[in-house]
């Protein structure tokens, strides 16, 4: 790096003054970063809880150092051994680190204690995508085309990297602060899938898995064409299409009886439909060309992608938040739920080994560009072109 001490400033322009002060500040900043607490609980404030699952429960928290506001998301160790889930926790934390899509939650930093693991996400405040249509009953067909259209962009974003998403439901669908959507909860989603029958594992949520995955026959991407059918499906009547409160004669329905029609669907949505279940995954809409096939369908004719990617396209619902931490938009029953709780099975304080995770936590780092915004006022644009250029310079790993 510079040696600042051999520069005699008195014979650089102001600009050049400006940039190695900026190099400075920031080579003492980022020493100081190094040198913090590693990120934990004590980093934040918990606010909220705004979730719960089988496996984990969602806080809304609040960093302390920069009062950035993000869902964080707890799951117990011990429970991870019980259920045996520790491979899809780690593959959860390897995916979240490596995607970067913008219809696809981010990952902020990933830590642990002795008894959980943690993921600090972004905050969606507009809740889930069920609880949209929890309160509508169904959508029209346009503004299920808007939210059908955003998911066919994720899966494929994901599957160019061959991975599977395999739980595709309402509940893991959130809405942002501008009405767009992410998708969140890598659980069952597996990486290095290249090959349509490379996964065997009989996972997912049952209204929405694909009949290779009940025939237990190997299955690869064509499952997550399956289940934006039965998403499309559910958004436009309220439930998925093979759907029975008797678990045993849904299975029955979705491996061998045809798909029934409905008053709500007709048309070329009609025939994207037929082609998304497909019971055959070989023959089913997505498997040959992946995306492109159902982003080439007369059904999507009349969308707008190259807007739909620079968020032009106006949302059915916006959430109408107040600020950073509006819980409107989630369930009553998670805010009712105590922030902090006491573990009654007290063996629990020692039964995650801390040692089992060690390459599980993954530590922000900060850039060189959100540091130049705690520079002083003065700093114009022109020096804000020099720290750009100084960070590629440096090639730093943001996030």
């Amino acid at each position: 790096m510079n040696n600042l001490n051999n520069i005699n400033f008195n014979e650089l322009s102001s600009i050049d003054q400006e940039y190695f002060r900026c190099i400075n500040f920031v080579e003492k900043a980022q020493s100081a970063e190094n040198k913090k607490k590693p990120i934990s609980m004590d980093s934040f404030y918990l606010l909220s809880i705004i979730g719960k699952g089988s496996y984990a429960k969602v806080s809304l928290v609040r960093k302390k150092d920069d009062n950035q506001v993000y869902a964080l998301k707890a799951i117990k160790k011990s429970l991870i051994e019980a259920k045996n889930q520790k491979e899809h926790i780690i593959t959860e934390r390897n995916i979240l680190q490596t995607v970067n899509n913008q219809y696809i939650v981010k990952m902020k930093y990933a830590f642990q204690d002795k008894q959980k693991l943690f993921f600090v996400l972004e905050y969606c405040g507009g809740g889930e995508l069920y609880s949209l249509l929890s309160s509508k009953k169904y959508l029209n067909e346009q503004q299920t085309k808007f939210y059908a259209a955003q998911l066919v962009k994720a899966i494929e974003y994901l599957h160019s990297h061959n991975i599977i998403y395999r739980d595709l439901k309402p509940e893991n669908i959130l809405i942002d602060k501008d009405g767009y959507i992410k998708l969140t909860d890598f659980g069952l989603s597996k990486m290095d899938i290249k090959h349509n029958t490379e996964a065997t594992s009989l996972c997912g949520t049952p209204e929405y898995l694909a009949p290779e995955i009940l025939e237990q026959s190997g299955h690869g991407k064509p499952v997550d064409w399956w289940t934006l059918g039965n998403i499309i499906w559910e958004m436009m009547t309220g439930l998925p299409p093979f759907y029975n409160e008797n678990r045993k004669e849904m299975f029955h329905h979705i491996k061998e009886l045809p798909l029934k029609n409905h008053p709500r669907i007709q048309g070329d949505l009609k025939n994207l439909l037929h082609s998304l279940l497909e019971k055959d995954p070989n023959k089913r809409l997505g498997t040959i060309d992946g995306a492109k096939e159902i982003i080439d369908h007369p059904w999507f004719k009349d969308l707008r992608w190259d807007q739909l990617e620079q968020r032009k396209i106006n949302p059915p619902f916006v959430p109408n938040l107040e600020t950073d931490i509006d819980l409107k938009y989630i369930d009553y029953e998670f805010k009712e739920m105590p922030i902090y709780s006491v573990d009654n099975n007290n063996s629990s304080m020692h039964s995650g080994n801390f040692n089992q995770y060690d390459n599980f936590t993954v530590q922000s780092v900060q850039s060189v560009q959100s540091l130049a915004s705690k520079l002083s006022p003065e700093v114009n644009d022109s020096q804000m072109d020099v720290e750009n250029s100084y960070e590629q310079i440096q090639g730093m790993n943001h996030n």
